[in-house]
């Protein structure tokens, strides 16, 4: 009779499920054991029963088993080699000389060590300064902008409230102060005063025959 093929998947019965890891636990047990003989190889086997239970096998001893495999993944962790080194010690390098190239720009931006720069560096530096004063009022005024909307905006809603209250209180919206609105029928109630001056040229005494002659 041909076995069928097992599938890889947990088996739902529980019976089932523990008489097939019994005869797996005995089968693998049995191969580490084997391999240990057959080969002469240190063999260190641990199975967890689904129950917690322990199922051991070392052809040695277990402690010393173990504590060969840690000594063992201990001296083999990453460790950088010779070239990775030579590599990394090239990469910090070319850090440093971007660092000191961008200290030396920043310096000329402020002005700093210019002595040693060209008329073509300076003219470099000084495009370089207008670029970023535009950019710099560019920002500036959009901000101003958006401060400016925001202020409109505001307006309204303190109008609108204003508007609301004044509606729920039965009295007239604000529209300027008192004063403001007294001046303003003053000056459109009030008629446009002319005054006449008279120029008169000559000593006080004829001035003053010339004002009892009119009278």
């Amino acid at each position: 009779m041909v076995r069928g093929k097992t599938q890889m998947r947990r088996i739902e019965n529980a019976t089932s499920r523990q008489v097939t890891f019994s005869k797996r636990r005995n089968g693998l047990l049995k191969k580490a054991f084997e391999l240990s003989v057959l080969c002469d190889a240190e063999v260190a086997l641990i199975i967890f029963s689904p129950r917690g239970k322990l199922y051991e096998f070392a052809s040695s001893s277990m402690q010393q088993t173990i504590e060969r495999y840690r000594g063992h993944t201990k001296d083999n962790r990453i460790k950088p080699n010779e070239e990775n080194m030579q590599h990394l010690k090239t990469e910090a390098a070319n850090m440093v000389k971007k660092i000191e190239l961008l200290e030396v720009s920043k310096r000329k931006l402020l002005g700093e060590g210019l002595g040693s720069c060209t008329l073509e560096e300076l003219q470099q530096i000084e495009q370089q300064l207008e670029r970023s004063v535009i950019s710099v009022r560019a920002r500036k005024s959009q901000i101003f902008k958006e401060q400016i909307e925001q202020l409109k905006e505001k307006e309204k809603v303190l109008a609108a409230e204003n508007a609301r209250l004044c509606e729920k209180c039965g009295v007239q919206p604000w529209e300027g102060s008192r004063e403001q609105r007294e001046n303003a029928q003053d000056d459109e109630s009030s008629p446009s005063s002319e005054v006449e001056t008279e120029l008169f040229i000559g000593p006080p005494e004829g001035r003053t025959k010339r004002t009892l002659q009119q009278n």
